[in-house]
């Protein structure tokens, strides 16, 4: 009875031993998550450091070859220690531009504003125009209005007046002066009253007119 039980042990250790991993079948194992990820997610991209330069666009250029890295920058040239690329001054775009383009190294003015604006309207270049009586305008070739202001006598009366469209006053009445509060002609002496007699200075309209006394005319007593 001994003998058979010591058998049995021997058949125990010796079963496992006759089955080798080649023998166990994986499709009868579900997968780890971590185990069925795609080989393709281990990519090996190419490495250009030191041996070329690469755009925007992908595209690889040799070491010394000369490129435009992107659709708006400056030229550069590949090195071994990356792109340098050239930074030029750019000229100034002119204040009055209305239209730019960045399609290479410098922004370019593609069009410049062709007309002045001035209170609210817009005028050709050299279009001469008279914004008021008084004021002669033109529109410069640097989108900008110059005015010349009319510059008006004086007025030979103390009455002048402003016509419609006429920068300058006009004395309707000819010239005059006062005399006193009384408005008198140029040129005659006037009686104001019973014992003065004025006239206007001769050139000097706005002065008070000169007057002498007379012998006054009263009211004889009764």
């Amino acid at each position: 009875m001994a003998l058979h039980i010591h058998e049995a042990w021997i058949l125990l250790f010796v079963i496992p031993a006759l089955v080798t991993p080649a023998a166990i079948n994986h499709e009868d194992y579900p997968a780890d998550e971590g185990d069925q990820t795609s080989s393709n997610d281990n990519l090996i991209f190419d490495d250009y450091r030191g041996k070329g330069c690469v755009d925007d666009s992908g595209f690889v250029y040799k070491l010394g070859e000369r490129f435009f890295p992107g659709h708006s920058n400056c030229p550069c040239v590949c090195t071994e220690d990356g792109p340098i690329c050239d930074q030029p001054e750019c000229p100034k775009i002119h204040p009055k531009c209305t239209k730019v383009e960045h399609n290479g190294c410098c922004p370019e003015c593609k069009e410049v504003k062709n007309f002045c604006e001035y209170h609210g309207k817009n005028y050709k270049i050299l279009e001469e125009f008279k914004p008021s009586p008084c004021e002669w305008c033109r529109c410069e070739p640097s989108n900008e209005v110059h005015c010349v202001v009319a510059d008006c006598a004086v007025p030979e009366c103390v009455n002048p007046v402003y016509e419609p469209e006429q920068c300058c006053p006009v004395c309707k009445n000819g010239p005059n002066c006062f005399a006193g509060t009384t408005i008198i002609p140029a040129g005659i002496e006037v009686k104001v009253d019973d014992c003065n007699i004025c006239h206007c200075h001769n050139g000097d309209w706005w002065k008070p007119a000169q007057c002498s006394k007379r012998e006054c005319q009263g009211k004889q007593a009764l």
